[in-house]
């Protein structure tokens, strides 16, 4: 029961890497709200300890609003884990469209930002929080046809770093999780010659599942990882290189 009374966020919960970290935050004692854009997925996610808002994360104002408002009737906050995200089309740059470079970018980075700040802001005052930023391996390489997505990853990584830092006078760590692929819905936003390619980059052989990402994403947001901010932990297969 590492999360007995703990009170956490998880954007794009209901699905996925967000789901399996919003039940095993759950098991474990916290009480959770999912944040999700999906009332299909919200609604199948539900159960004990969980409860669920759909919001557009990409819309600061509600961000800010959502977060006030299910801080206070959650009795606090202090665990904030982002989550939600969206992969984009599998071209080149030249190709890319911007309508689609957009999308990607305002929801994946911005739509972090937004709740990073506000999570920030309210934690800060207790002294005491925790954030965790799904990033990508993609952040760290940059994938050929992905070019989005690679972006938006990588900006993540350099906004964990930043905030860990300025909190780091306080017991609010800020930290980035960076996955090869992962088997989870998010693969039917790819191409099968793109996820083929993805899996022949991992030296295991084989993609992550949800329950390895969220062991250590609840790792990062339990009171044991107190001595680690602005750090990026690899969950590759071996892929990573640095």
């Amino acid at each position: 029961m590492r999360f007995e009374n703990r009170k956490a966020i998880v954007t794009g919960g209901a699905s996925g890497i967000g789901l399996a970290i919003t039940r095993r935050l759950a098991a474990e004692g916290a009480t959770v709200t999912i944040w999700d854009i999906s009332a299909d997925n919200l609604a199948k996610a539900e159960g004990d300890n969980i409860r669920t808002r759909q919001i557009d994360v990409t819309d600061p104002a509600a961000v800010d609003a959502a977060m006030r408002q299910d801080a206070e009737a959650m009795g606090g906050l202090d665990t904030l884990i982002c989550s939600a995200g969206i992969t984009g089309p599998n071209t080149t740059v030249i190709d890319y469209p911007i309508e689609d470079w957009h999308k990607v970018i305002d929801l994946n980075l911005h739509g972090v930002f937004y709740c990073n700040k506000s999570a920030a802001a309210l934690m800060r005052p207790n002294g005491f929080g925790r954030i965790v930023n799904i990033a990508s391996i993609a952040g760290k390489e940059g994938n050929p046809n992905a070019s989005a997505y690679s972006t938006s990853k990588a900006a993540v990584i350099g906004l964990t770093k930043s905030l860990g830092k300025e909190l780091s006078d306080t017991q609010i760590t800020v930290n980035a999780v960076a996955p090869a692929v992962v088997e989870s819905p998010i693969l039917s936003q790819m191409t099968d010659d793109f996820i083929a390619y993805m899996k022949s980059k991992i030296p295991m052989g084989r993609f992550g599942t949800t329950d390895e990402i969220a062991a250590m994403v609840c790792w990062l947001a339990s009171s044991e990882a107190s001595f680690t901010t602005g750090a990026v932990f690899d969950q590759s297969g071996g892929r990573a290189t640095y």
